[in-house]
């Protein structure tokens, strides 16, 4: 018996299948991103189908999209157009009959830290994610907290310079100010250019800024970097701590720790937490 985490995504949907907190199968199909409702759910039945020949006890969602928690409707979901309001966790119950549960992909990445990554050990976390965007995952007292509208964690809609955070702390970054990619800023910086370390550097004071309105508002023992930019942790990490040590209370310097990701298919992982998340409480 086991959890189904499916990671819906703008290019292919992903599910995996986690059994004594191990993935034994993982699944990835391309969805019809741009066709009908119809059709990237039938995408989505069809992944699950795989996994037929296990006995499944429950199915959790990631979704890039605000969520309706409560009743698990995803509205607007990113490069899925035709997802404008989905009745999702329904429509999942009516097709298998079993237990489902949705939630926005930084939520699923938080959980998954929890349960399955290097936030085991702590109580309140934040995961953040930083990639294509800037979003947070937030677990308070152990607690899972989505906000009224699944909005809390958007740190990077917050006014920062002449833009928010988002622009400064993301791809946005180094696509619209330098018109290129984190990866490939990454690739010259392995090989010590100057100018990919300077971007870096100035990557790594504006995120520094950002984490400390996370420790002003939440106060966290650990925040966990996830998305394609924290594996360039290396490059931005100097920085980052040097703007964070301007923060008001040098004891809560001290204390937080800060690290990276290192969980394979953490999305898969952290939608599959998201059962073990309801059945804790």
């Amino acid at each position: 018996m086991g959890i189904l985490g499916i990671d819906l995504g703008g290019t292919y949907v992903r599910a995996g299948l986690v059994e004594n907190n191990a993935l034994l199968k993982v699944e990835s199909i391309p969805i019809s991103k741009n066709g009908a409702a119809d059709d990237v759910l039938n995408d989505i039945y069809n992944l699950i189908n795989r996994f037929s020949d296990y006995e499944i006890l429950g199915i959790g969602v990631g979704v890039p999209s605000i969520v309706n928690v409560e009743k698990g409707i995803v509205y607007d979901v990113q490069n899925i157009p035709s997802w404008k309001k989905i009745h999702l966790r329904d429509l999942l119950r009516e097709k298998f009959n079993i237990p489902v549960y949705i939630n926005n992909d930084a939520n699923c990445f938080a959980t998954g830290e929890k349960y399955f990554g290097k936030a085991k050990n702590y109580k309140n976390i934040i995961g953040l994610i930083i990639g294509t965007g800037l979003g947070a995952g937030i677990i308070i007292n152990e607690e899972l907290y989505e906000g009224k509208n699944c909005g809390a964690g958007e740190f990077g809609m917050i006014q920062y310079k002449n833009k928010n955070f988002e622009y400064f702390c993301s791809g946005h970054f180094f696509a619209d100010e330098f018109n290129t990619t984190g990866e490939k800023v990454f690739l010259r910086a392995k090989k010590n250019e100057p100018e990919a370390l300077s971007i870096f550097s100035m990557f790594g004071a504006n995120l520094g800024e950002v984490i400390k309105i996370i420790m002003y508002t939440l106060d966290p023992e650990i925040i966990i970097l996830g998305g394609s930019i924290s594996k360039s942790f290396e490059y931005f990490e100097a920085e980052m701590y040097k703007s964070i040590s301007g923060f008001s209370f040098s004891n809560s310097v001290n204390n937080l720790k800060i690290e990276v990701s290192e969980i394979e298919n953490v999305a898969v992982l952290g939608a599959a937490a998201l059962y073990y998340n309801d059945v804790g409480k």
